[in-house]
């Protein structure tokens, strides 16, 4: 266990998150160097933070953990360095990095070199990114130029009472305080800007942590991240079209042994992602979402159906992370076009963008089920064949086409009375909106049965298995 002093909140922490006895601390005895304004009088064990790593159900893993007693757990120049170092050692041995922080900024007494120090740690962070998983949880205070640290990240979590993050405080907001809009919650950051994949207790929050760390790739080249499968590869997933609102619950329902971790959880919830594991391997999960239900089976927020600019934005991400780690990606599409609203005007032609490209930009295997409405160039950016999606499947009740028939016979047969507009409908229908029609012109590759579901996605991403796929050499796309 190295000198870390376990009674603290800080080495309590790494020892609930790390399997029992594995930690090892590195660089223990390091403390403060500055002298200015008598910092040689005050005490700084470890600087502050205990940096060390151990494994989590035996993955190795780098951790720093904060120590808020050592001056509110403040970064100086010392403390920044051996987070640096950790970082190090991590992308030498390709393991991820986890950080517990409690800080109260930067050590105002360590000025330009704890900025330059700090300034090394965004530097490590980003060299890091798509090569190792990065994971922040947020226990105490992580302000100003420390919010940063989270967003550089993979996935952050933070404690849903103590927890505070934000770039200025409520406070320092013109005609704002905490008591009217408290920006720096956990509620806030998870639900209004989408940096926190969850909140919870300390002990929810870092049994989350050990949960993910087992699904994710220790890095981008190798990878641990397989499990025995226990369940049937051809469960029949009964009942599967009554969750086709609430994709969450339809991701559950496909993966083995109903596992499913879901990331971004109460950011933009009309479109859901997580991972989930078929015939034991990890998959990144995309599905839009137009019903939340409750473990009461009661709807508890409900959506129009249409792609939104958060929506698209959630999406992207994910999946450029999933890309970035070799993990093939399901999604389940059920879209009816564009969301309609001043906000969406202003975000929803760059956010589609920044979908389509990362679906098309993604070599990994991606395999689409269209499992209701698939309307317009909504349904073109949600994974479709034409923007490379390996195999597309699409259930029997499936529409795929521009719009709604209805609204096509209107628009086509204007002048006509109702009955042959009726009628025209269900010809467009027909002939332009069912599966069938998608699948004669192959752009549905098979119409499955919803119960079959599982057995198809497992069958598509074993065969695409060794899938290889080259793009133009560039340094990087610029959407």
């Amino acid at each position: 266990m190295g000198n870390m002093a376990t009674e603290n909140a800080a080495g309590a922490r790494i020892s609930s998150l790390l399997d029992a006895g594995s930690f090892v601390e590195i660089g223990g005895a390091v403390t403060a160097r500055n002298t200015d304004f008598n910092m040689q009088q005050k005490e700084t064990p470890a600087d502050g933070v205990i940096t060390g790593y151990g494994v989590i159900d035996g993955n190795l893993v780098y951790v720093y953990s904060q120590d808020a007693s050592v001056l509110g757990g403040a970064i100086g120049e010392m403390h920044a360095k051996k987070i640096a170092n950790i970082y190090d050692m991590a992308m030498k041995m390709g393991a991820p990095v986890i950080g517990l922080v409690d800080c109260a900024g930067l050590r105002l007494q360590e000025a330009t070199d704890a900025l330059d120090a700090f300034g090394s740690l965004y530097l490590k962070q980003a060299m890091a990114s798509g090569v190792i998983p990065q994971i922040t949880a947020i226990f105490g205070t992580c302000g100003g130029g420390l919010s940063v640290i989270p967003a550089l990240t993979d996935f952050t979590f933070m404690e849903k009472d103590a927890g505070k993050l934000f770039v200025n405080s409520p406070n320092a907001i013109p005609g704002n305080t905490a008591a009217k809009l408290d920006t720096s919650s956990a509620e806030f950051q998870s639900e209004k800007s989408g940096l926190v994949d969850d909140i919870g207790s300390e002990e929810e929050i870092l049994e989350s942590i050990r949960s993910l760390v087992c699904m994710l790739p220790c890095n981008n080249e190798e990878d641990a991240s397989y499990d025995e499968c226990a369940d049937d590869l051809n469960r029949v997933c009964e009942g599967i079209e009554n969750a086709a609102e609430d994709t969450a619950i339809a991701l559950t329902q496909i993966s083995d042994c109903q596992i499913f971790f879901e990331a971004k959880k109460h950011y933009a919830k009309d479109m859901v992602t997580g991972f989930i594991r078929l015939n034991g391997m990890t998959v990144g999960a995309v599905a839009n979402r137009s019903k939340v239900y409750n473990e009461e089976a009661e709807v508890v927020e409900e959506f129009d159906g249409s792609l939104s600019a958060k929506g698209a934005e959630k999406a992207a991400d994910f999946i450029t992370f999933c890309d970035a780690f070799n993990i093939p990606v399901l999604t389940l599409t059920n879209v009816s076009g564009f969301k309609a609203g001043k906000y969406e005007e202003k975000h929803l032609a760059k956010d589609t963008a920044r979908l389509a490209y990362a679906f098309a930009n993604a070599t990994v295997p991606k395999v689409n089920v269209i499992i209701g409405k698939s309307y317009g160039s909504a349904y073109v950016a949600m994974n479709s064949k034409s923007i490379g999606a390996d195999m597309v499947y699409a259930w029997p009740n499936a529409e795929i086409g521009m719009m709604e028939a209805a609204l096509a016979a209107k628009i086509m047969y204007a002048d006509s009375d109702s009955d042959t507009i009726k009628e025209k409908a269900a010809e467009y229908k027909e002939l332009q909106s069912s599966p069938l029609s998608a699948a004669r012109r192959g752009y549905v590759d098979t119409i499955i049965e919803p119960a079959d579901t599982r057995k198809y996605v497992i069958g598509a991403f074993e065969m695409l298995f060794t899938k290889r796929e080259d793009r133009p050499m560039k340094k990087h796309g610029t959407v």
